[in-house]
């Protein structure tokens, strides 16, 4: 089966396909490229990026009162340890091993500080709700 000039309508598809694909595996590598090496805002960091250490902080957030105080290593306790709270009620924060945060209130979400992780479990509470139970 010919078409057009006398090539082969498989050939002319194969040939087309082939640059298809080309063109697409370029363009996705420039992308993945490009998100690597884009700058960022200043002060805007991933959620899952640990941020370089922070000292303790107070603040009001969504009408939340969140504290946070680094806890010295020893007596069980590691570097990197905190005593955060929300509202006044401890809020169990543990460091990952990628040196990123995570609070009891959201097992699932990597966070750089623990003001960040502060943060989203305010986010993750909502309005009305407030911490109780255990914070492991």
């Amino acid at each position: 089966m010919t078409s057009g000039a006398g090539t082969p309508l498989t050939h002319r598809v194969g040939r087309r396909h082939l640059l298809g694909v080309a063109a697409v595996a370029t363009l996705t590598s420039l992308g993945v490229l490009r998100g690597a090496y884009t700058r960022r805002e200043p002060g805007r960091t991933d959620r899952a990026r640990p941020a370089p250490e922070e000292g303790a902080f107070e603040e009001m957030y969504r009408g939340r009162h969140i504290q946070g105080v680094p806890l010295a290593p020893g007596d069980g306790r590691a570097p990197g340890d905190w005593h955060v709270t929300v509202d006044g009620r401890r809020l169990g924060v543990m460091r990952r091993a990628d040196g990123s945060y995570l609070s009891m209130v959201d097992h699932y979400a990597s966070y750089g500080t623990p003001r960040a992780a502060a943060r989203g479990a305010v986010d993750e509470l909502g309005a009305g709700e407030a911490l109780r139970g255990h914070t492991h």
